[in-house]
């Protein structure tokens, strides 16, 4: 980070550097979620319902996968911004080596180790009956593009938390793109169906992987390949293992209740459950996507006003973040209310699909004003380093309170348990973490004044003794 960039996240009104920040990630964000809703649609249109399902069930895997270079990226971006608002140049680049050799390193190995166990993994995640086969054929394909996937995650954050968010964009940009552009060539032109999509998702991964690595390399980075940075230094690595374990425990939630959701909507509701499911899972990010965006571009700017203790800003930022993106909420959820059954036509023909997907989709939406909550209490727990309270709020929703819901409301409701399950669990992890937040809030503010009152004493007693 050059000390223009540097300078910019403490001196700089907070609204332009959310502004700067939120915007290319939210964009990033939205053309990877409209490459989901266009390879759903090739999938649902050319291939079925079941390549539909099929995608459901290995898209968690995957990102299982993916979550490693995800979670050591996070983590180590997070180091990275507090030792550049510390000043500590060394530390950051020392952090990056040791997030390549982490990144390449588990990558490569969970897959190796992935190959020969696909059949009791598919079956694990929900991939029984006829959705087992369309299944095997698409994660056989799309294993192979996993560690260009998780290389991607962690430059992405890094890039971010070295100040050029515009690049980082481009990282999530760029596979969409791709993916975009081979998905009718692969599944339509070559009639290749559910390979073809999965061809297509690989190489996108390589793509995005190969232009980030670009970007360290030529493209203006200051953290390089250095081979003494590459030695591994095991409080760098503990650092960020420790904060990176929030999110790699938070995927690793997503992919347990994965598992049982799956599972469960499998026996409630077969396999025309499963792709409703990949349907509304697919527009969950698509609609979040600017709030996404604003935790994404809030994270660095946070670390760094932390770390030089500017906890006024630190108050002031959290309290723009939050408005910000639950204004933005609570317009989704209006459209979403409105359009569901517009929009659920938009990935199928089939009737009854579109029939049962429409209230589903409105039930799992309800507290979709409450989301930005959760995501920046655990972002900004995260972002100045405090590992523990980030795992407890990051894991209340999912972890918490939706798998056991899973378990408990369909017994009672079927399969309409599973779905008013997703509301209930957003307002729960929204209290948990207002109340996490307001601790904070208080007590920076306690800090920023002690801070400023000792300040004051100091200048006051300098004019004394001059």
């Amino acid at each position: 980070m050059n000390s223009n960039k540097r300078d910019a996240f403490g001196t700089q009104p907070l609204g332009t550097l959310l502004r700067n920040q939120a915007i290319p990630a939210s964009a990033g964000i939205l053309v990877m979620s409209i490459y989901g809703i266009v390879d759903t649609i090739f999938v649902g249109l050319w291939v079925g319902p079941l390549g539909i399902a099929a995608i459901t069930v290995v898209q968690p895997i995957t990102f299982l996968i993916a979550s490693i270079g995800m979670a050591i990226g996070v983590g180590g971006a997070s180091i990275i911004s507090r030792a550049f608002g510390e000043g500590k140049d060394q530390k950051a680049f020392q952090t990056f080596g040791n997030q390549v050799g982490l990144t390449l390193t588990l990558g490569v190995g969970f897959v190796i180790i992935g190959f020969p166990f696909i059949d009791q993994i598919l079956t694990l995640f929900g991939g029984r009956g006829d959705v087992q086969g369309p299944a095997r054929e698409y994660f056989t394909i799309v294993l192979l593009g996993t560690p260009f996937l998780a290389w991607a995650m962690m430059s992405n954050n890094v890039i971010r938390a070295e100040g050029y968010p515009k690049i980082a964009m481009l990282t999530i940009m760029i596979p969409a793109v791709v993916n975009i552009i081979l998905d009718p060539i692969f599944i339509v032109g070559l009639d290749m169906g559910i390979a073809g999509a999965a061809w297509a998702t690989t190489i996108s991964y390589m793509a995005s992987a190969g232009f980030a690595t670009w970007f360290f390399l030529k493209g203006g980075s200051q953290l390089e390949f250095r081979r003494k940075s590459l030695t591994p230094n095991l409080p760098v690595i503990k650092e960020i293992t420790s904060l990176g374990a929030v999110t790699f425990a938070r995927q690793g939630t997503i992919s347990l209740l994965s598992i049982v959701l799956n599972n469960s909507l499998f026996i409630y509701g077969g396999e025309i459950a499963l792709s409703i499911y990949g349907i509304i899972g697919r527009l969950l990010m698509f609609a979040n996507f600017p709030v996404l965006g604003i935790t994404q571009g809030f994270v660095p700017i946070v670390g760094y006003n932390y770390g030089a203790r500017l906890m006024d800003r630190v108050n002031k930022l959290i309290r723009l973040s939050m408005a910000s993106a639950t204004l933005i909420s609570l317009g989704i959820f209006a459209v979403i209310m409105v359009f569901a059954p517009h929009i659920v036509s938009v990935f199928t023909n089939d009737p009854l699909l579109i029939e049962r997907t429409t209230p589903a989709l409105r039930a799992v939406f309800l507290a979709t004003p409450l989301l930005a909550i959760n995501l920046l209490g655990s972002a900004y727990f995260q972002a100045i380093g405090r590992a523990r309270p980030a795992l407890i709020l990051s894991l209340s929703k999912q972890g918490f309170i939706l798998i056991p819901l899973f378990f408990i409301l369909p017994y009672f409701f079927g399969i309409y348990g599973i779905w008013y399950s997703f509301p209930i669990a957003d307002t729960g992890a929204a209290i948990i973490t207002a109340v996490f937040l307001k601790y904070v809030r208080d007590k920076n503010r306690r800090t920023a004044k002690s801070e400023n009152e000792h300040a004051g004493k100091m200048g006051s007693k300098e004019g004394i003794e001059s």
